[in-house]
């Protein structure tokens, strides 16, 4: 409700104490105060954006706010993801999220989608909301969203971040470009690592989530000027703020109705492949790998391909680093020759998805291995608790 009726909409005594430090403001005031409470928004995803947004636009008065999320709570969330605490591990984001929401403000209507967002009902949870907040961390589903937004004929306030790296815009606003006017194309799977591959700076979403608040603040206020059109690249490291111009794309595909996000971003094709060249690479578990050690055999390599800092974590003893960048860049492949010295190859990684590529690689190369189910985690889970899981 954009343009609500605002003779309808009345603050009681609790809400004029409340937002005092709103009602001052010119660009706020009553009106723009009433219409916050009059608004409804939608986020997708309680994880490093979403938690600073939900927070933000609770204690703000956004009246209505939907959630979607279907994860629960990790220890290794909370380094990031405010909105939850120690208390909340193990238990539904979507829950945490809603008894912290409510703490700040009990006057917010919360609502709960504890599912994974699909072509099949993201008509139907979105259609009731005036905004989409987009706190996802996955091409499909950003697909997904912006083509529901199009449809539908709402915002997509978009967010991004990775390492030291955010980016947010406002999309489908006022005729502006959308998502796939920035993004024609989706990368191929596995290009862009996860956060839990190539990390975050803990502080990071939060800069970036505060500014989707901020958009989505301004756009139910009508005041202001919005990203859109604009793509703000921020730079932790740096301390750098850009920006690049978008426009909306003449010759881009017209929506029309909701696809396969997963075909499209070809997930379903890069895991059979995934699942192809596993078949191909010989595995063994932690247990038959710790069996190994101890009866004292001396005739193989035990190779790690995690990252440096990973590595001083926590190491499998006698494993040895190459850096599957260094494999990637063909001088990690040199190097193992030279270590294997006649021996048998056996490598891991955290969870053992990188030694299975880094193994494919080196078998291109005539130099066949063993990969260790699960990697150093299942290691540190079923064979020595000392080694910490990061």
């Amino acid at each position: 409700m954009l343009n609500p009726n605002l003779d309808e909409i009345q603050l009681n005594k609790e809400e004029y104490e409340r937002y005092s430090r709103h009602l001052i403001l010119p660009e706020v005031g009553l009106d723009g105060q009433k219409r916050l409470k009059a608004a409804s928004v939608l986020c997708i995803g309680t994880g490093g954006l979403g938690s600073p947004l939900l927070l933000y636009l609770a204690a703000a008065g956004v009246g209505r706010i939907g959630i979607v999320d279907f994860d629960i709570v990790d220890t290794s969330n909370l380094q990031r993801q405010i909105i939850h605490g120690t208390s909340w591990v193990g238990k539904p984001k979507i829950e945490s999220a809603k008894n912290r929401i409510l703490e700040i403000n009990p006057l917010c209507q919360v609502d709960l989608y504890e599912t994974r967002v699909s072509s099949e009902n993201a008509i139907d949870i979105a259609t009731p909301y005036d905004i989409v907040i987009d706190g996802t961390d996955n091409f499909p589903t950003r697909y997904l969203m912006n083509d529901v937004c199009v449809l539908l004929n709402k915002p997509n306030v978009y967010g991004s971040i990775f390492r030291f790296e955010g980016q947010a815009t406002v999309f489908n606003y006022e005729g502006g470009p959308n998502y796939r006017d920035l993004y024609p194309e989706p990368p191929p799977p596995g290009m862009v690592p996860s956060c839990a591959e190539g990390g975050v700076l803990g502080v990071l979403p939060g800069v970036i989530g505060c500014i989707q608040a901020t958009e989505a603040i301004k756009i139910i206020l009508g005041q202001g000027t919005t990203l859109s059109g604009r793509l703000l690249l921020y730079n932790a490291l740096d301390m750098t703020f850009r920006q690049l111009k978008l426009r909306p794309n003449p010759v881009r595909p017209v929506i029309e109705k909701l696809i396969d996000y997963e075909q499209f971003c070809g997930i379903p094709q890069a895991k059979a492949q995934e699942a192809n060249q596993q078949m191909q690479i010989a595995e063994m578990t932690v247990i038959e790998l710790k069996e190994l050690i101890d009866s004292g055999a001396k005739d193989f390599l035990l190779l790690d391909v995690r990252n440096p800092n990973e590595y001083e974590i926590g190491q499998i003893p006698g494993s040895v680093l190459v850096p599957l960048p260094d494999i990637e860049n063909g001088k990690g492949v040199e190097k193992v020759k030279e270590l294997l010295n006649g021996h048998r190859l056996i490598a891991h990684c955290k969870m053992g998805g990188r030694s299975a590529k880094a193994l494919g690689i080196l078998k291109e190369a005539g130099i066949d291995g063993i990969n260790v189910k699960g990697g150093i985690t299942a290691w540190s889970q079923q064979v020595d608790p000392s080694v910490p899981q990061y």
